[in-house]
C-alpha cells in the first residue's frame, strides 16, 4: 500500500513541476490555430481602448476634390531651335551664354574657313563667265538670223549659256545658305568669315561650342527657345486620369514663391503610361510670365468634377508594401485586413474605388487608428517567424 501511495505522489509532483494545466494546453493549440491566418488580428477590449480604435462604416458622399500633382514648365518641339552651320568652319567669336535673350536676325556668332573664300571666288568667276557666254549667245543669234551661222553653232551657244546660268544660280543659293547676299559680293569685299544669325526671338538654352573649335555641318552650335508657347507638363497617376478632362482649370505654384498662383488650362491628356505609372497632362498658361523658365518644377492643384463616391476617413486606410488596405471587424474583437483601391483625397476623407466598395457601406470597419492594427499584425507575423 505504501508503494502505491509513493508512486501516486511522484506522478503528482512531476505534473505540478511542469507548470502546465490540462486545459492550458488546449488554449495554446487554439492560439496557434488562429495565428495561421495572417490576415486576421485579434485585440483585447483594453487594447482596442488604448489604441483609440473607432469602428464604423464607409459613407457615400458627393465628392469634389482638389487633385494635387506636380510637373515642370516645358516647351513644345516646334519652339526649340537647334542652330548648326551648313558648311562647317571654325568658331571665331560668340558672346552667347545660357539664359541670354536674342532677337530675330541678330548675329550670335562668327565662323571662318577658307572654303567661304573659295565659294565666293567660284561665284564671281561663274558670273563673269556667264556674261561672256551671254554675249556669245546674243552674237550667234544675230549671225543665225542672217544665215551667217549654222543652227548647230547657235544650239551650242544656247546650251553653254543656260548651263552657266544654272551654275551661277546654284552658287548664289549656297552663298545665301551661309548668310551671304550674292548681289552684294564683288572682288573688293570677299570675306573669310560669315555671321550666324538667330532665326527667332527668344533666349539661349544651350551653348555647345567654344572659340576656336571646328564644327561640322551636323554639329549643333547653339540651342534657342521661343518662350511664347511654353506650357506646363504635369505627371498624374493613372488612377486619377479619369477625373480629368480637356478645359479643366489648373492653379500652379513654384517652390520659390508658393503664394503666387499661375492659372492654366488642360489642353492635352496623353494616352501613354510612363514606367512609374503616371500619365503626362499638358496645360496652357492663361497669361505668359517671363519668370517661368523651361525645366522649372511646379506644384499644381486641379479641381475635379463632383461625383458620388464611397469614402472613409484617411486614418482608416493603411499602406503596406505599396498596396492600400482597410480593416473589417469580425467576431470576438477580430479584424481582417482587406485590400482596396483608392481615389482622390480631400478634407480628411479618401475615396474607395475598388469593385467591393459598396460592401463597405454595410460592413463595420476601423475608421480611426487603423495603423495600430497593422503594427500589431506585423509584430505578430515577425514573432511567428
Amino acid at each position: 500500500m505504501n508503494k502505491v501511495f509513493i508512486l501516486f505522489l511522484a506522478i503528482a509532483a512531476a505534473s505540478c513541476h511542469s507548470g502546465v494545466k490540462p486545459d492550458q494546453k488546449s488554449d495554446e493549440s487554439e492560439i496557434s490555430k488562429q495565428g495561421q491566418d495572417q490576415s486576421v488580428v485579434t485585440l483585447s477590449e483594453a487594447q482596442i481602448k488604448n489604441a483609440g480604435i473607432v469602428i464604423g462604416r464607409a459613407e457615400k458622399r458627393n465628392v469634389s476634390t482638389l487633385l494635387k500633382v506636380n510637373g515642370k514648365v516645358d516647351v513644345p518641339p516646334q519652339n526649340i531651335v537647334s542652330i548648326s552651320f551648313p558648311l562647317g568652319g571654325y568658331l571665331k567669336t560668340t558672346k552667347l551664354l545660357p539664359g541670354m535673350p536674342v532677337r530675330k536676325g541678330e548675329a550670335i556668332g562668327v565662323l571662318e574657313d577658307p572654303q567661304y573664300i573659295q565659294l565666293q571666288q567660284d561665284y564671281l568667276s561663274a558670273k563673269i563667265k556667264q556674261e561672256q557666254l551671254q554675249k556669245e549667245f546674243t552674237r550667234q543669234q544675230e549671225l543665225n538670223a542672217g544665215k551667217a551661222s549654222s543652227d548647230k553653232v547657235l544650239e551650242q551657244a544656247t546650251s553653254d549659256y543656260q548651263t552657266q546660268k544654272v551654275m551661277v544660280k546654284s552658287l548664289g543659293q549656297k552663298l545665301s545658305l551661309i548668310g551671304l547676299n550674292p548681289e552684294k559680293i564683288n572682288a573688293d569685299n570677299i570675306s573669310k568669315s560669315v555671321n550666324v544669325y538667330s532665326p527667332i526671338n527668344g533666349f539661349v538654352s544651350k551653348v555647345d561650342v567654344n572659340i576656336g573649335k571646328y564644327v561640322r555641318p551636323t554639329d549643333v552650335l547653339f540651342e534657342l527657345i521661343n518662350p511664347e508657347d511654353i506650357h506646363l507638363a504635369l505627371s498624374v497617376f493613372q488612377k486619377d486620369v479619369s477625373l480629368l478632362s480637356i478645359g479643366q482649370q489648373v492653379d500652379a505654384t513654384t517652390a520659390n514663391d508658393p503664394d503666387k498662383k499661375y492659372s492654366a488650362q488642360i489642353i492635352l491628356i496623353s494616352r501613354d503610361i510612363d514606367a512609374d505609372g503616371t500619365v503626362e497632362v499638358h496645360c496652357h498658361f492663361k497669361h505668359m510670365d517671363k519668370t517661368l523658365i523651361p525645366g522649372m518644377y511646379m506644384n499644381a492643384e486641379i479641381e475635379t468634377h463632383a461625383a458620388d463616391a464611397v469614402t472613409v476617413p484617411e486614418d482608416a486606410v493603411v499602406m503596406y508594401e505599396k498596396k492600400y488596405y482597410v480593416f473589417e471587424q469580425k467576431d470576438n474583437n477580430q479584424f481582417q485586413i482587406i485590400e482596396v483601391q483608392t481615389g482622390p483625397a480631400a478634407n480628411g476623407t479618401i475615396a474607395i474605388t475598388s469593385e467591393n466598395n459598396q460592401a463597405l457601406l454595410q460592413q463595420n470597419i476601423v475608421l480611426k487608428n487603423a495603423y495600430a492594427l497593422l503594427m500589431k499584425m506585423k509584430n505578430t507575423g515577425e514573432g511567428a517567424d
